[in-house]
């Protein structure tokens, strides 16, 4: 199922249920009959997420079903991230299956270095011209604007600590920082492992203060699309 395809299904859950039925029982039900079992561990969770150990995060992780084809982006996030790039060296912060750099290596063949992060999957290790660090966001083995772009898209909604991981993000990019999160609202049951939700595109700038003076932040589809100008 590719990203186009799970926005349409979250338009009707997320827009056209209101919340009473979104949070009742009644849903856990019917999403039970999709999920099993595992959407009352989401649910668990997301309520558990200040006392979660690390051994459980990255269990959850590990284990929760891949919903999309290759990449959580749309055709239409990705064309807007390449269109961004600046510089030769690009760093990808939970890279994931790696599908993301694949498409930005094809449409940037300039590029003399190709990073990827991630923490718990590590399908890019294998990709052919890219290189592959095993990081978690809040903590990242690399100097001060040591990468011209630092892409980071759909992590910040699953990080507790988000404005640790976007201070880290900040601190890697020399000259631009890209980042993609859902637009999407609350509830308590829900087909994903998010802790953050950001309902609009000022919902994730005051996540994201302080914002610099060089941004854009706006609506691709189902997704929010931020891009800041380091300064210097």
């Amino acid at each position: 199922m590719n990203r186009e395809t799970t926005n349409r299904i979250r338009f009707v859950i997320e827009d056209l249920l209101p919340p009473i039925l979104r949070d009742s029982p009644l849903f856990l039900w019917l999403a039970k009959r999709v999920w099993g079992d595992h959407i009352s561990h989401l649910a668990s969770f997301r309520e558990r997420a200040p006392f979660l150990t690390a051994e459980e995060y990255a269990d959850l992780y590990r284990n929760h079903p891949r919903v999309h084809e290759g990449t959580d982006n749309s055709a239409a996030c990705i064309r807007r991230i390449n269109s961004m790039l600046t510089g030769t060296s690009v760093c990808d912060v939970g890279c994931g299956t790696g599908a993301l750099l694949t498409h930005i290596r094809a449409a940037h063949p300039e590029l003399t270095r190709l990073v990827g992060v991630d923490f718990v999957v590590e399908d890019a290790a294998a990709i052919e011209g890219v290189e592959y660090v095993a990081a978690k966001i809040e903590d990242l083995p690399f100097a001060d604007g040591e990468f011209d772009t630092v892409v980071c898209t759909h992590v910040i909604e699953h990080v507790l600590e988000y404005q640790k991981a976007i201070a880290e993000l900040r601190r890697i990019a020399k000259k631009r920082l890209i980042i993609v999160v859902p637009r999407e609202r609350e509830s308590r049951y829900t087909f994903n492992p998010h802790f953050n939700f950001f309902a609009y595109t000022h919902s994730f700038l005051r996540a994201a203060h302080p914002v610099p003076e060089v941004y854009v932040c706006e609506d691709i589809g189902r997704d929010i699309f931020y891009s800041e100008d380091r300064p210097g």
